[in-house]
Parts: structure tokens; sequence; C-alpha cells
């Protein structure tokens, strides 16, 4: 079996046959988040306090199980069964490195990583990784596990020095495996100049190709992936390389401004974002892969009997989207595969250990709009609304608009910093106290609650999917 490679527009094999990638992102596993597991704030966070309470040993032993549970054979063979072929590996560098002890490769690293890249080849499933999340934080985000809205990785130079690093190494510890699809070297990038994200990649791909000449990479636009208005001829220099937009369409959240119904206006506007993001590459002829997409989806226990009419809204901003992708031969990777019943393919039961124990606290956390990804503040909007109102009477408006608006407007960020940030920490202690007293096999039942066996599946988004694999694809 030979690498695939990027030539043109298109994915190819060997016998530059085109290759559609359809699938879907293993997130909140090796970079675990809050809204897909039910934890506040950030990984390195909850890591910290779960250590605290019931001590180095159980909690190294309870997330070790978490992340052997969360993907095993039987998932590999059910996303398999759906027609999918392709799984984006999202990974966290602490996995690989220390911060107080960097540029030392942590070789346990590569035990569950390899073991999943293993599994997905053996039932015909490319594989492309990820680095979600990079040393000082490479966007202003929770996902980027760095527990400020101060993207430093673009401030230190020792930073982006580390991620080349670990990039080499990852390069020699894959370079010869074909069932790697590529390399997604950073996600959603936030450069507020610009200019450095440009600089990085050059040095990045340099790193790379030093060692592996073979795998494509996949490069993240600015802003979120939805940016390369500046990248103007980078391409140039740049071989066997596709561009990774993220199109999440408003109309599949809580925020849309409107029901949705597939109108004119609303297809046009989901169509007029999408070929936004991907303008520049249609320019030039280059590569475009759809890494992150889709729309999240009503819980009974929040939304009750409102519950299967917005999904219904939600799946048809999910077909429009895809009817859109299918005219282009698209390339995708949706969010996501597995979590705790907001977006994934597959959910843990609310039967489960993890889930009963949590359910209340769960319910806390939905109330307080403590997770960014499509949060319902309605609960809680009448306590920070004084605050916005008074950044909007004090502050001029020319200057009321940071970055990275447009895509965080004045409200996003007084939510990111007041909510997701100052009021999650204060929870973080309590999530780990669940597991004060537990003993190592109840420990080892909660993380069995991510077991393929433990999840339901969200048929009506895997038909859809499956659906769509088959459309264009072999």
């Amino acid at each position: 079996m030979a690498y695939l490679k990027i030539s043109g527009t298109k994915i190819v094999d060997q016998n530059d046959k085109e290759i559609i990638l359809r699938g879907a992102g293993l997130g909140g596993w090796m970079n675990m988040e809050n809204f897909i597991s039910g934890y506040p704030g950030c990984e390195f966070q909850i890591r910290a306090a779960l250590a605290d309470v019931v001590g180095s040993e159980k909690s190294e032993f309870f997330f070790d199980k978490f992340l052997e549970y969360f993907f095993t054979d039987a998932d590999a063979a059910f996303f398999k069964s759906l027609g999918l072929n392709c799984i984006r590996i999202p990974f966290n560098y602490r996995h690989f490195e220390d911060d107080m002890n960097p540029k030392v490769l942590k070789p346990e690293g590569f035990k569950h990583l390899d073991r999943v890249i293993d599994l997905c080849a053996k039932h015909g499933i490319y594989t492309i990784l990820d680095l979600h999340t990079a040393p000082g934080g490479q966007n202003t985000d929770w996902h980027s596990d760095a527990g400020t809205h101060i993207a430093n990785f673009w401030l230190h130079k020792d930073f982006q020095d580390r991620t080349i690093w670990l990039w080499e190494e990852l390069a020699k510890h894959y370079k010869d495996n074909t069932w790697i699809a590529g390399y997604n070297p950073l996600n959603e990038p936030t450069d507020p100049y610009q200019t450095r994200l440009i600089a990085f990649y050059h040095r990045i791909y340099k790193a790379i190709r030093d060692i592996d000449p073979y795998h494509a990479l996949f490069l993240d636009g600015n802003t979120f992936a939805s940016d390369f208005s500046h990248f103007g001829d980078a391409h140039k220099g740049w071989e066997n390389t596709a561009y990774s937009i993220h199109d999440y369409s408003v109309f599949g959240f809580p925020a849309s401004p409107e029901k949705y119904v597939s109108s004119e206006v609303q297809l046009k506007r989901l169509k007029r974002s999408y070929l936004k993001k991907r303008e520049w590459m249609d320019q030039r002829g280059l590569c475009v892969w759809n890494g992150e997409w889709g729309p999240v989806y009503a819980r009974k226990e929040y939304e009750g009997e409102l519950t299967d009419a917005i999904n219904d809204e939600r799946f048809k901003v999910l077909k429009d989207q895809l009817n859109i992708y299918n005219e282009d031969r698209l390339s995708w990777s949706i969010w996501l595969y597995k979590d705790i019943g907001f977006q994934g393919m597959v959910h843990v039961s609310r039967e489960t250990t993890y889930m009963t124990l949590f359910k209340d606290f769960l319910a806390k956390k939905h109330r307080l709009a403590i997770d960014a990804w499509g949060a319902d503040d309605s609960q809680i909007r009448h306590i920070y609304q004084p605050l916005i109102d008074l950044i909007k009477q004090e502050v001029s408006p020319e200057h009321q608009n940071l970055y990275p608006a447009p895509v965080w407007k004045l409200q996003d960020r007084v939510g990111r910093l007041s909510r997701n940030i100052l009021v999650s920490e204060f929870l973080v202690k309590e999530w780990a106290e669940h597991f004060r007293g537990k003993s190592t096999e109840e420990i080892d039942e909660i993380a069995k609650s991510f077991s393929f066996d433990k999840c339901l599946h969200r048929d009506g988004l895997n038909k859809i999917l499956t659906e769509n694999a088959s459309s264009v694809a072999e």
C-alpha cells in the first residue's frame, strides 16, 4: 500500500485515482474537551484536581482507562460499517512532552495513539493526526488547553520551537505508516497579525519534510480555520499540501438567529459562508479539506418536549451542508464521533456509572452555561448583560470588537472570560470530588462508561452520514 497524496484539487492514491475522505473527528479523546466528557474548564485543570483528590496513581489510572475504553475495536468496526473511511485524531502535546521537562519525549504518549491508528488500519480506515493543543495555546479557546484567552504560542518562540521538535519526533515515528493519510500540524490557529502563522507553517513544513517527504500536510486557515486571505503565494513553497477549513454554521447551534427551514435566503447564507472560507484555494486550484463541521443536538433533560423538533431542524442544516459539499466532491471530517450526548455520532448512555454520578453536576454546568460550545445562556443572561452594557457604554464602538472578531463578538468575549474561564474554574474541584473515596475497581467502572457497549447511537445523524459517505466516494 502506498501513501495518499495531494494532486491539484484532489486527494489521490498511488495510481492517481481520487480518494474522497469522509469521516469524523475523535474529539475529546487524546485531547479532552469539557462539553464532550462533562468536566469544567480545561483538561490540565481536571487532571491536577483529580490527582489532588485521589492521588496520582488513581488519577493516572482513570485517565489511562478512559483512553483505553473510549475507542476500541468495536468503535472502529462500527465506524467502518457506516461507510466512512477516515478518522481525524486530535491530540494534546502533553502526552508527549512535559512543560517542566521540555523537548524530552515521553514514549508512553504513543501507547494509545499507535493502538487506535492500528485499529483503524485493521478496518480499512485512514487517519489524520491533528495537533489540537500546542505549547502555550495556539488559539484563544478552551480546546488549546491553556486556561487563558491569550494565545501565547504566538508570543513566545520557545513554544513554537517545541512544537517543531514534537512534529519531528512524530514524523520519525510515523513516516512509514501508509494508513496515515496525513498530518494536520496545528488546529485552529488564531494569529492576530496573520504573518506569524505563515512563518510558522514554513518552518513546520521544512521540519516535517526533512524527515518525512511522503505524508500529505493539511494546513488550517487562520482564525479557527476560517481565513486564508493573508496566505498570498505561500503555497508555492508547499508540495503535497491540502488546506483545511472548519465550516460550522450558526444555524446548527442554540444561538441561531432564526428557525432553520431551508429557505432560499438561508441556503445562500450557508453556501456564501462556505465559499468565502475556501476562496483563496479556489483561486489557485488548491485542495480543500473540511476538517470540522456539524450541528449540535438538543437533549430531553434540557430541551424537553422541544427536543425532537429542534433536532429535526439541525438535521436539515446537516443535509443542506452535505448537498453543498457533494457538489464539490469535498473530503470532510464531521465533529464528532463520541461524547456524552450533545454532538456525537454515539454518546454515553445516561444509565452508565459516569452519567448517573455526574447527573446533577452536568445540570448545573448547563444552567450556568460554563462551556462555550453551543452554550444556552438563557438562564443566566441577565447576570452578564449589565457587564456587556457597561462595555458598550464606556468603550467606543471601534474598540469593542477585539480579535478574534468577527468570530468572537463582544458578548462571546465576555462569556469566554467570565463564564468559561472564571466561573468554570470554581467548579473544577467539585468535579474531582465526585471521585473521592472511590476504589480502583469503582474508578475503572466510571471510565468504562465511555466504552462502545455503554453508548447509544444517534441514528438520524449516522443514517445521513452513511448516505452521503457513499454518494460520491467509492
